[in-house]
C-alpha cells in the first residue's frame, strides 16, 4: 500500500471504486466523462502536491459541483474528527464543542439543512452535549460527525449541486462517507498507527490506535478486510461565564433600595422608573469548569465477491461507540433576580462601575449574595450500527444495474445528575474592566469553608434517550449509448426516531458541607489571559451515592416521549451526454426526481396514544452543464430544485397544550407541515495554469421558495386528538368547546411562501512554487475563501477562509494549516432580553508533518489547536453590545506517531 498520503479536494467526481491509491484508477458515476490520462512534465510528484495534482485533473474532468477527500487514512490528516476534515472544503464551517469538531454549516446552512450517508445510505448519528451548545441529546436532523473515527474512512464527498439519481433531502448539500473496501486495495495491504496525544492544558497523554487488514484471495475474486480505531481524549475546557446577562428591567424587578454609589451616569434608556434597573449586569457570573473523559470506538468489516468479470458484490458493517463522562463545576452568585437579599436570592448592591455609554455595570460590588454553586455528573454513550449490502450486475455491454439494501441505527442516551449548593449571605465583588474574565472578590468571606453552605438542591436527576434508525433500498439501472447515457432508479426509505426520558428522585440535601471535597485540580484557570479562576468546593458525587441520599432509579415520563417516522418512495431518470458547441466540447447532465413522502407522528397525549399521519409529494429537476471553453479554461453551469424535510421538533405532537375556555392550542408539532423548497443555481469559471496551478471561481443562489414559520391558526382541531380531549379529566361539555364542532386558535408551525435567499461565492487557489530556485520549489500553497450572505442568518458566517502552506520532499515533509470563519447567530433573539446571542469566528491553526523512515514506516508530528484559541458566546443586549456569555479554552494537543504500512 502506498504510504503516501491521498488526499483530494476536488469538485464534481464521484467514484465508484478505488483500484490503487496512486495513481488511482477511478470508475466514474453517471454525469463524468471518462478521465483523462494526464502526467505532469519533467518531474514525478508525491505526497500532498501529488494529491493537489489529481485534485486539478479531477475537477476539470468532472460535471457537478462536488468536492471530495480521498485518503488512505484520514487520520493522516491533522484533525481529529470528520467535522475538522471536512472544513478543509470550500463553504463549509464547522461548530466545535469542548474544542473538537461537532456539526458543518455548508453554504451558510444550519447543520439540519445538509445530508450524510455512509456507504450510500443515510444515516443518523447524535450525541450529547453542553447546554451552550442547545443540545441534550440530539433528537433532530443534524448529523454529530464526532460519534465516529476519522482512521475508519478513506473518502469523503461533498455534493454541492444536485443530480435527480442524488437523493433528495439537502438544499445545503449532501456528505458521503464510504469506509475502505478490499478492493480498493491490490491484494495483501496492512497498516497500524499508534499516536500520543498530550495536552497542554490538562497535562494528559491520551491513546489514539488505528489498524487495518485487508487482503483478496481466489485470483482476487473474493476480498475481506477489517479495520478498528480507538482513542482516549481527557478534555479540560475552563474559562469565565455570566450565564447571560440581564436587566431588573426586563426581569420584571429591580434592585434594592440601598442607595449604592454610582461610578457613571446611567443612561436611562428603558421605561424602567429608576434608571438603575436599565443597566446590564450578568445573571449568574461563575468560574467555569467542563471535564470530559472521551472514549471513541469504531469497527469495520467489508466482504467483496467477483465471481464474474459482470458481477461484483460488497457486504458492508460499521460499528461505532463514543462514550462521554463529564464533570462540569460553576461557581455561580445569584444575581439573577433582583431586590431584597432572602431565601437564597436578591442581594444589596454597595457600588456600581458603569461603561462609558453608561448602558451596562462593568464592575458591582455587593453584600447578602447567596452562592449557587452546580455540581454536574453527566454519563452518556452514543453506539452506531450499520449493514448494507451493495451489488453491480453488467446485463450487457450497454446495460448495468446497482441496488442496495442497508439498516442502520443510533442509540443515544444521557443520565444527569445536576445540585446547586447554596451558601450563607456574603460579600461579592466583579469587575470587567479590562478583560473578558472578570477579577472577583469575596473580601472576609472563605469561600473555601464547607461550613458556610446550607443545602443543596437536585436541579436534574434524569435520564434521556434517542433511538434513531434508517432502512434504505435502491435499485438502479444505466443505459449506454453512442452519444448519450440514461440512467433510471427508484428508492425506498423507512426513518424513524424516537425520544423518551425518565426522572429520578429530586431531594433537597442539607448539611451539604459533609459531601463537599476541594476543587480537584490545584492549576484550575491556568493559560488564560487576565485576572485568575478562583478555586471552590465542588459536590463529591461518590460520598453521596455512598451516603444513599439518591435513590437510584427514573420513573418514565410518558407525555415527554415521541416518535416521528418517514416513508419515502422516489424515482428518477437522468440523461447524461457530449456535444460540441462552436467547437467546444459540452458535457451535460438532466434529470428529474420525485418522491412522496409519509409523515407518522406519535406521542401519549394524557392517557390516550394519538397517531397523526400527513403526506406530500415533491418534483425535483435538475440540470449540470460543463463547458471546455479551451485546454486551460471550464465553464460550468448548474440547475436544481432542492428540499429539506421540517426539523423534528416542528413534527412531534408530545405535550401539546389545549385551553379550553381560551379555546386555544400551544406545544403542538404540525405533521401536516411540507418541507423547505429551493432553486438552486451554481455558476463557476477555472482556470487551470502551469502544469499544477488551479484559480476557480463558483457562484451561487438558493431562492428558498418554501419555509416555515409559527403563525396563529384558526380551525377545527385535528380529529386524531378528539378522543385523548374528551378522557381529559380537566376538559367540560360545559365550556362549549367541543373540538369537533368549535374551531380553537392555534398557535402552531406552518409553511411560508415569503421564503428567503442564500447566496455567495467561492474562490480556490492552488499552486506549487516551482517556478522559485532552491529548497524554495518544495513548497506550495492551497487556499479557498467563502462570502455568503442570507435574509436567515442563524449559524451563519459571512466570511470563511482555509489556508495550507507545505513544505514537501520525498522523505520528509509538513503543512501548517488555517481556518478561520466570521462571528455567527446562534439565537435570535436571545434569551433574557438580548436582541441576538452570538458566537465568535475563532481562527483555528494546526500544524501536520512527517518522516518517512523507511518505504513502511512513517513517523509524524502534529499539533493541533497551535494558538490555544479561545471560545466565546456573547449577546448584544440591546443589538449594539457585546456582552460575554461564556468564555474559554480548551489548550493546545501535541501528537506524537508513528504508522507502518505494507
Amino acid at each position: 500500500m502506498n504510504k503516501n498520503l491521498k488526499i483530494v479536494l476536488l469538485a464534481g467526481v464521484s467514484f465508484a471504486n478505488a483500484a490503487h491509491f496512486g495513481p488511482m484508477a477511478f470508475a466514474q458515476d453517471a454525469g463524468d466523462v471518462a478521465e483523462e490520462e494526464r502526467t505532469l512534465d519533467a518531474v514525478v510528484v508525491t505526497g500532498f502536491r501529488n494529491s493537489l495534482a489529481e485534485s486539478r485533473d479531477l475537477k476539470r474532468d468532472a460535471v457537478n459541483s462536488r468536492e471530495s477527500i480521498l485518503a488512505e487514512d484520514i487520520g493522516k490528516l491533522p484533525d481529529l474528527n470528520l467535522a475538522e476534515a471536512i472544513q478543509r472544503v470550500p463553504g463549509v464551517s464547522i461548530s466545535r464543542e469542548g474544542g473538537e469538531g461537532r456539526n458543518i454549516t455548508l453554504r451558510g446552512f444550519s447543520p439540519e439543512f445538509t445530508r450524510t450517508t455512509l456507504n450510500g445510505m443515510e444515516v443518523p448519528a447524535g450525541s450529547d452535549g453542553l447546554d451552550s451548545g442547545g443540545i441534550t441529546v440530539n433528537s433532530g436532523r443534524s448529523f454529530d460527525f464526532n460519534v465516529f473515527a476519522a482512521e475508519l474512512f478513506n473518502r469523503i464527498d461533498v455534493q454541492k449541486s444536485q443530480t435527480a439519481s442524488l437523493e433528495e433531502g439537502g438544499i445545503a448539500g449532501t456528505v458521503d462517507l464510504y469506509s475502505a473496501k478490499p478492493f480498493d486495495f491490490d491484494g495483501f495491504a496492512m497498516s497500524a498507527s499508534a499516536q500520543a496525544a498530550y495536552n497542554d492544558l490538562n497535562k494528559e497523554a491520551d491513546p489514539r490506535l488505528a489498524f487495518m487488514i485487508s487482503d483478496t484471495f481466489a485470483n482476487d475474486t473474493i476480498g475481506a478486510l477489517f479495520s478498528v480505531a480507538y482513542s482516549d481524549r481527557t478534555v479540560r475546557q475552563e474559562g469565565f461565564g455570566s450565564v447571560r446577562w440581564t436587566t431588573p428591567f426586563v426581569n420584571n424587578d429591580s434592585w434594592a433600595d440601598t442607595n449604592p454609589v454610582v461610578n457613571g451616569t446611567p443612561a436611562g434608556d428603558c421605561a424602567a422608573v429608576d434608571p438603575l434597573d436599565c443597566l446590564w449586569a450578568p445573571r449568574l457570573p461563575r468560574a467555569d469548569f467542563f471535564g470530559n473523559e472521551q472514549t471513541r470506538l469504531g469497527v469495520t468489516g467489508a466482504f467483496q465477491w467477483r465471481p464474474t468479470d459482470q458481477l461484483e458484490l460488497s457486504l458492508d458493517l460499521l460499528h461505532s461507540e463514543l462514550t462521554n463522562d463529564r464533570e462540569s463545576y460553576n461557581s455561580m452568585e445569584w444575581l439573577l433576580t433582583h431586590g431584597n437579599p432572602g431565601n437564597f436570592t436578591g442581594q444589596t448592591p454597595l457600588e456600581f462601575t458603569l461603561d462609558p455609554s453608561g448602558r451596562y455595570i462593568v464592575a458591582g460590588s455587593f453584600d447578602d449574595v447567596t452562592s449557587w454553586f452546580e455540581s454536574r455528573l453527566q454519563t452518556s454513550e452514543s453506539k452506531f450500527d450499520q449493514v448494507v449490502f451493495s451489488g453491480e450486475y453488467q446485463l450487457s455491454d450497454s446495460i448495468v444495474a446497482d441496488g442496495m439494501i442497508g439498516w442502520a441505527r443510533n442509540d443515544a442516551d444521557r443520565d444527569e445528575l445536576r445540585f446547586y449548593v447554596r451558601s450563607v449571605p456574603h460579600t461579592y465583588a466583579y469587575d470587567y474592566s479590562n478583560n473578558e474574565i472578570a477579577a472577583v472578590s469575596y473580601g472576609a468571606y472563605d469561600v473555601n469553608d464547607p461550613n458556610n453552605y446550607v443545602d443543596a438542591l437536585t436541579n436534574q436527576n434524569r435520564t434521556n434517550r434517542v433511538e434513531k434508525e434508517n432502512f434504505t433500498s435502491k435499485l438502479n439501472l444505466a443505459f449506454e449509448g453512442d452519444q448519450f447515457s440514461t440512467k433510471v432508479g427508484v428508492a425506498y426509505n423507512d426513518r424513524s426516531v424516537t425520544s423518551s426520558q425518565g426522572q429520578g428522585a429530586s431531594p433537597t440535601i442539607t448539611g451539604i458541607g459533609a459531601y463537599l471535597r476541594p476543587f480537584p485540580y490545584d492549576d484550575f484557570g491556568n493559560g488564560l489571559s487576565g485576572p485568575s479562576l478562583v478555586p471552590f468546593p465542588v459536590v463529591d458525587f461518590a460520598a453521596i451515592q455512598q451516603a444513599g441520599l439518591i435513590a437510584p432509579g427514573y420513573t418514565p415520563s410518558l407525555a415527554d416521549g415521541w416518535t416521528v417516522g418517514e416513508e419515502t418512495m422516489a424515482a428518477y431518470i437522468e440523461l447524461n451526454g457530449e456535444f460540441d458547441l462552436a467547437g467546444m466540447p459540452l458535457r451535460t447532465n438532466a434529470g428529474i426526481r420525485y418522491v412522496k413522502t409519509t409523515v407518522t407522528s406519535e406521542a401519549l397525549v394524557g392517557a390516550t396514544p394519538v397517531t397523526v399521519e400527513r403526506d406530500y409529494d415533491n418534483y425535483l429537476p435538475s440540470l449540470n452543464l460543463a463547458l471546455d471553453i479551451n485546454d486551460d479554461l471550464v465553464g460550468r453551469f448548474s440547475y436544481g430544485r432542492s428540499m429539506t424535510r421540517p426539523g423534528l421538533s416542528s413534527l412531534n405532537i408530545a405535550r401539546p397544550s389545549f385551553g379550553y375556555t381560551t379555546r386555544t392550542v400551544g406545544n403542538l408539532g404540525n405533521p401536516g407541515l411540507n418541507p423547505y423548497e429551493s432553486n438552486d443555481i451554481d455558476v463557476g469559471l477555472e482556470w487551470y495554469f502551469g502544469g499544477e496551478g488551479l484559480l476557480s471561481v463558483a457562484v451561487f443562489h438558493k431562492d428558498i421558495v418554501t419555509s416555515l414559520t409559527t403563525e396563529e391558526e384558526l380551525r377545527l382541531i385535528d380529529a386524531e386528538f378528539w378522543p385523548a380531549i374528551y378522557a381529559d379529566p380537566t376538559y367540560d361539555a360545559s365550556f362549549q368547546a367541543d373540538p369537533a364542532l368549535v374551531p380553537y386558535t392555534h398557535f402552531v408551525p406552518t409553511n411560508s411562501t415569503e421564503g428567503f435567499a442564500v447566496k455567495g461565492f467561492e474562490v480556490t487557489y492552488q499552486q506549487p512554487f516551482t517556478f522559485l530556485p532552491g529548497l524554495l520549489s518544495n513548497f506550495g500553497f492551497t487556499g479557498n475563501y467563502t462570502r455568503v450572505s442570507a435574509d436567515d442568518a442563524r449559524g451563519l458566517s459571512p466570511n470563511s477562509y482555509n489556508a495550507t502552506l507545505y513544505y514537501e520532499v520525498d522523505q520528509y515533509g509538513g503543512r501548517v494549516t488555517m481556518n478561520k470563519r466570521d462571528d455567527y447567530l446562534i439565537g435570535e433573539p436571545g434569551g433574557n432580553g438580548h436582541v441576538q446571542e452570538r458566537k465568535f469566528g475563532p481562527t483555528h491553526v494546526d500544524f501536520s508533518s512527517f518522516y518517512n523512515f523507511s518505504d513502511q514506516m512513517t513517523f509524524t508530528f502534529e499539533i493541533i489547536n497551535l494558538t490555544d484559541e479561545d471560545e466565546r458566546i456573547y449577546g448584544t443586549g440591546d443589538g449594539t453590545m457585546d456582552l460575554t456569555r461564556e468564555f474559554s479554552h480548551t489548550g493546545r494537543q501535541f501528537m506524537l506517531g508513528v504508522r507502518y504500512a505494507m
